[in-house]
């Protein structure tokens, strides 16, 4: 199945330590699968990123940052070449799974509406006579 997605952030964590300042530690995030045919499944997920990690000869301060470079953070993460961090595949599940939800409804039939049943829409019930006086 062909999806197009979007990413959006939905929320951010930032801490301070002695060497940078407000430097993002985690990350809300939403990504929603389109099809082909306009159908639409979505992942809610969340991101967090260690201080310690952080290059600070390439820190950018939380004032310039972009929203591009941080949802380039999260999909580099969640899709990159790291094996213990990428789920994309997981994610990618999800938003297949609840778009096939969508369109293959699951409808529960009762035996009154089935077919051959007399009660059914499809057959008109036969009418008893009355029985006169």
């Amino acid at each position: 199945m062909g999806l197009t997605y979007e990413w959006k952030l939905t929320g951010l964590k930032k801490q301070s330590s002695i060497n940078l300042e407000d430097a993002v530690v985690g990350t809300s995030w939403k990504v929603i699968g389109t099809d082909a045919d306009g159908n639409q499944g979505s992942f809610t997920g969340a991101t967090p990123f260690s201080i310690s990690t952080i290059n600070t000869g390439s820190f950018t301060a939380y004032s310039e940052l972009t929203e591009v470079q941080v949802l380039d953070w999260v999909k580099n993460h969640v899709s990159g070449s790291s094996v213990s961090t990428n789920y994309w595949g997981h994610i990618n599940e999800v938003i297949e799974r609840e778009i096939n939800g969508k369109k293959w409804v699951k409808v529960e039939i009762s035996e009154t509406d089935l077919p051959w049943s007399p009660t059914s829409g499809s057959v008109t019930p036969s009418v008893p006579e009355v029985a006169p006086i």
